[in-house]
């Protein structure tokens, strides 16, 4: 299992003190009322209330609950960036970093992202629109971790990436150990199937390279004028 890098950097504050601006008391609020609710079950009113706002207010920040939580996941995402670029000796342990850093992030939070985590199974247009959130996640800890790939080589990581922070968080919820033992070494294990799967379609990309047009529609046009 990989080794867990020692983190660097500040954590930003999840709790209601921390919260001063509007924005941050009704992300606050929504995660509080996910603590002990299902997430269909919260209103948009109800956000409103706990965060002291009016609804009028409300809409003019957000468009909806999923726009707060998305918010949220940007709040997350430069928390984690702000500790600086990962160390490791290969780009497995520097995202095995990143991610473990985010879930520090998330902590404060685990009560709410279970509820999150079983609305999304039970709905698949839910699922499918904090996929999208983790998706611009995942490419911000990729640059995080220091790894770029272009084309379609990077859409595979990015969804790579995707699905070992679901894998993840899935594990974390569930591990009470204030080591998280339980955590990294799921988050191990999806790092390597990870990187091997990485390889083989780098592989497969390098081969057919040679066989894949270049130049589109200029390309076509010289081919008919010849």
């Amino acid at each position: 299992m990989a080794r867990r890098p020692a983190r660097r950097g500040t954590a930003r504050g999840g709790g209601r003190a921390a919260a001063t601006s509007p924005r941050e008391r009704v992300i606050g609020a929504l995660l509080r009322l996910l603590a002990t609710r299902r997430y269909g079950a919260i209103g948009l009113a109800d956000v409103a209330a706990e965060a002291g706002v009016s609804l009028a207010e409300l809409r003019t920040l957000y468009d909806g609950k999923l726009a707060i939580l998305a918010d949220f996941s940007r709040r997350v995402d430069e928390a984690v960036l702000a500790g600086g670029p990962a160390e490791g000796e290969g780009a497995r342990d520097r995202l095995f970093e990143i991610i473990m850093r985010r879930l520090d992030q998330l902590a404060p939070h685990k009560a709410a992202l279970g509820h999150l985590a079983r609305a999304t199974r039970c709905d698949p247009r839910l699922g499918c629109a904090f996929y999208r959130i983790a998706e611009r996640s995942a490419r911000w800890m990729l640059a995080g971790a220091g790894i770029h790939h272009g084309g379609p080589l990077g859409r595979v990581a990015v969804h790579g990436t995707v699905l070992v922070m679901g894998e993840a968080v899935r594990t974390w919820l569930d591990d009470d150990d204030p080591g998280l033992a339980r955590t990294m070494a799921a988050l191990d294990r999806a790092l390597r199937r990870g990187e091997r799967a990485i390889g083989v379609i780098g592989g497969i990309c390098d081969l057919v390279a040679p066989f894949v047009p270049t130049g589109g529609r200029r390309s076509r046009r010289s081919r008919a004028a010849g």
